[in-house]
C-alpha cells in the first residue's frame, strides 16, 4: 500500500520535502529583468529599438513590460496543469501529499527537463525529458517520488485511464498539455500509465509551445512562459534529477545571485558569442534553447556533486550570464514581431 511505501520513506522525507523546481521563481524574473537591461544598456548591438517600440505600442514602458516578461517566466512553476492519478483510487493530485506544506512544486515541474545524458525519446524529440526509467544520475528525490508514484498515470480526462475503484480525473493534463507540448511528435496515452515510465516532453517543447502562441497573437505573458527557458542553464535539468543537491543549488543562486555578480554584464556580453543569433523571422526558438543546454550539461554536473562556494561560484558564473544571453537573443528575435 502506498500509506505502508510512506512510512517506510518517513526518515528522509523531511530532508527530501523541499523545492525541486531548477531556478527558483524570482531567479527566473531576475534573469529576464537583467536581460531586458543589458539590451537597454547596450541598444546598438541588440534590438532594444523594436522592444521598446512594440512595448510602447502595447500601452507599457519598458520597465513595465520587463516586469511583465519577468512574471511571465516565474508563473510557469505555478501551472496546475499536471495531474497524477493514483493507480488505485484513480483520485488525482497536482502534487504528492507528502509535499503538502513543505513548498515542493507541482507535478508540472516534470515538463522542465531536457536530458542530455541520452538520445532520442520515443515521441521523436532527439533530446528527451524527463523519463525516471531512463535517468542516468538520480538520487533520493527521484526514487521516493518514484516509489511514491508507483503505477500512478497522467489524468487523461474522463473515461480515459483509470484506477481500480475509480476515474475521478480532475483535468486532461494527457488532451491538453502533453497535446500542447507534443507539437506533432508521437504520442500515446499508454505511455502515461505508471509514473516510473512516463516520457515526459522536454521543456524545449513547452518554451516553443508559447512561443508559437506569441507568434500567433504577441502578448507579453506568452512571451514570459517562453522564457522560462531558462531552465535549460540550470545543470540539474539537462543532467535530468530532481535530487543530488538540486533545491539548495537553486537556493543557493538565488541568496548569491547580486554578491557574486553573476547577472555581470561583461560575462553576459561574452556568453552571447556561444549562440548563434535567431534569425529575424524564425518559427522555432529549440536550436538555440538546445544550445544552452548544451551548455549547462558541459559544466560536468560539478553542482549535482560539490556544494562549496568555489565550486558553485565558478558553475553561477558560467550558466547564469549564459541565461540572460539566451533571453536577449529571444527577445532581439521577438521584437520583430512585437
Amino acid at each position: 500500500m502506498k500509506l505502508a511505501r510512506l512510512m517506510a520513506s518517513a526518515a528522509v522525507v523531511c530532508c527530501l520535502a523541499a523545492p525541486v523546481h531548477a531556478f527558483q521563481q524570482e531567479t527566473h524574473r531576475r534573469i529576464v529583468l537583467d536581460a531586458v537591461a543589458f539590451m537597454q544598456a547596450n541598444p546598438s548591438t541588440t534590438n532594444f529599438a523594436k522592444l521598446q517600440a512594440g512595448a510602447t505600442r502595447a500601452g507599457y514602458t519598458v520597465e513595465q513590460f520587463a516586469a511583465a516578461l519577468g512574471q511571465g517566466a516565474y508563473d510557469v512553476d505555478d501551472f496546475a496543469d499536471t495531474y497524477l492519478c493514483g493507480a488505485t483510487t484513480g483520485d488525482c493530485q497536482l502534487a504528492p501529499v507528502w509535499g503538502l506544506g513543505s513548498s515542493i512544486v507541482n507535478y508540472t515541474s516534470y515538463q522542465h527537463f531536457q536530458n542530455h545524458t541520452g538520445g532520442p525519446d520515443v515521441h521523436g524529440n532527439k533530446l528527451g525529458g524527463y523519463n525516471y526509467h531512463k535517468l542516468t544520475v538520480w538520487g533520493d528525490i527521484d526514487n521516493l517520488a518514484a516509489t511514491w508514484l508507483y503505477g500512478d498515470y497522467l489524468d487523461d480526462g474522463k473515461g480515459g485511464m483509470k484506477g481500480w475503484f475509480g476515474d475521478n480525473s480532475k483535468y486532461n493534463s494527457y488532451g491538453i498539455t502533453e497535446a500542447n507540448y507534443r507539437l506533432g511528435g508521437y504520442s500515446t496515452p499508454s505511455m502515461y500509465a505508471d509514473f516510473e515510465t512516463m516520457p515526459f516532453q522536454p521543456i524545449d517543447n513547452l518554451a516553443q509551445y508559447w512561443w508559437q502562441q506569441f507568434l500567433s497573437r504577441p502578448t507579453a505573458q506568452s512571451l514570459g512562459f517562453a522564457l522560462h527557458s531558462t531552465d535549460l542553464l540550470q545543470p540539474h535539468h539537462t543532467w535530468t534529477t530532481s535530487a543530488l543537491n538540486h533545491s539548495s543549488w537553486e537556493s543557493w543562486v538565488k541568496d548569491y545571485y547580486d554578491s557574486e555578480k553573476l547577472n555581470d554584464p561583461a560575462l553576459v556580453k561574452a556568453a552571447l558569442a556561444d549562440f548563434t543569433p535567431l534569425a529575424k523571422d524564425a518559427t522555432d526558438i529549440r536550436p538555440l534553447l538546445t544550445r544552452g543546454g548544451d551548455i549547462s550539461y558541459s559544466q560536468g554536473g560539478a553542482v549535482l556533486s560539490a556544494t562549496d562556494q568555489t565550486t558553485r561560484r565558478t558553475v553561477g558564473k558560467v550558466v547564469v550570464p549564459h541565461a540572460i544571453a539566451m533571453v536577449v537573443h529571444i527577445l532581439n528575435r521577438a521584437a520583430e514581431r512585437l
